[in-house]
């Protein structure tokens, strides 16, 4: 996979205006973040659009997430004026529903409150729509960019939603956050390279959840290791081709696969010092390019001028 993802639909810029327009016509906006990737499955984008707008940070599948981790970010992003957030699981309803009062909280002496849903794809946004509303209306599916087009719903109690299809920025610069969409699933299988993405999210792994994988693999040590993990994975799982040799497509697609069902255990891909720390390195980064650019740039001024020079005095 190249440093930037580059899928970016249509529909999606669609959503993108169709925010922008509607903003002012809502009171708050809940964004829905996958739990496991609180800050990558962030889209930027909106916030800057957001302004001063009241939000609630809704952070789903928060049953597949650390919830030590989960804590601290919330912590982080209530940091931040007129931000809430709260962990839900979409199996335990009196949670959603208590999405509601929180609504009403945000916005007092309101006789019908306006809300925006917004989210990038694959988050279960519109599970949770479904949930709130008690009723299937949100299209839903395991696959990305499912909602194409804003639908207004009523969920009783004075509060109505506003949903928008799943918005993915155009190029995701963070090298590491692209990889994190790809491992939970927010950009389409036939964008991602398998290989690639199990072996960051391996890699990962043996960092910081090693125990899951010992576990769940049966594995009599960590693995030293990427190859040395995947080799262990071939062998356990019979992923194994001519002369017994290791098939890391396949192992990589049941490493990708696990990961996403929770069967690796609870897991969340970033802290808050973890996203400081890249975005430090990528402003780094962009800055020795710009300056090379720029060095590219005078060289071949100079040489143009060079050549004038020469022109001229012929």
């Amino acid at each position: 996979m190249s440093d930037k993802i580059q899928w970016f639909p249509g529909h999606m810029n669609k959503a993108r205006n169709q925010f922008r327009d509607g903003l002012p016509k809502v009171h708050m906006v809940i964004e829905v973040l996958d739990a496991r990737i609180p800050f990558s499955s962030q889209n930027p984008m909106l916030e800057e659009i957001r302004g001063d707008k009241p939000v609630l940070k809704v952070l789903t599948k928060s049953d597949l997430a650390d919830p030590e981790r989960t804590k601290v970010w919330q912590k982080w992003f209530e940091a931040k004026k007129g931000v809430r957030a709260k962990a839900i699981t979409t199996e335990n309803i009196p949670q959603i529903i208590g999405i509601k009062s929180i609504c009403l909280k945000m916005i007092p002496n309101q006789e019908f409150v306006k809300v925006m849903v917004v989210g990038i794809p694959n988050v279960g946004k519109s599970t949770l729509i479904n949930k709130l509303a008690g009723r299937s209306i949100a299209k839903t599916g395991n696959e990305p960019a499912v909602t194409k087009s804003q639908q207004r719903i009523n969920i009783g109690e004075g509060i109505s939603l506003f949903d928008t299809p799943g918005m993915l920025w155009p190029n995701v610069e963070n090298r590491d956050t692209g990889y994190r969409l790809a491992s939970v699933g927010s950009v389409k299988d036939t964008a991602i390279d398998y290989e690639e993405v199990a072996v960051y999210a391996g890699k990962f792994l043996l960092e910081h959840y090693p125990n899951g994988l010992v576990e769940r693999y049966g594995l009599d040590s960590t693995p030293r290791d990427i190859v040395e993990l995947f080799d262990a994975i071939g062998h356990k799982r019979g992923c194994l081709g001519k002369n017994a040799v290791v098939n890391y497509e396949r192992v990589s697609r049941i490493l990708i696969t696990e990961f996403r069902s929770g069967k690796l255990g609870e897991i969340t891909m970033e802290t808050p010092e973890m996203v400081q720390r890249e975005l430090i390195e990528l402003e780094k980064t962009k800055a020795a390019k710009s300056e090379k650019k720029q060095a590219r740039d005078k060289k071949r001024k100079d040489a143009f001028k060079a050549r004038n020079k020469q022109q001229r005095k012929r």
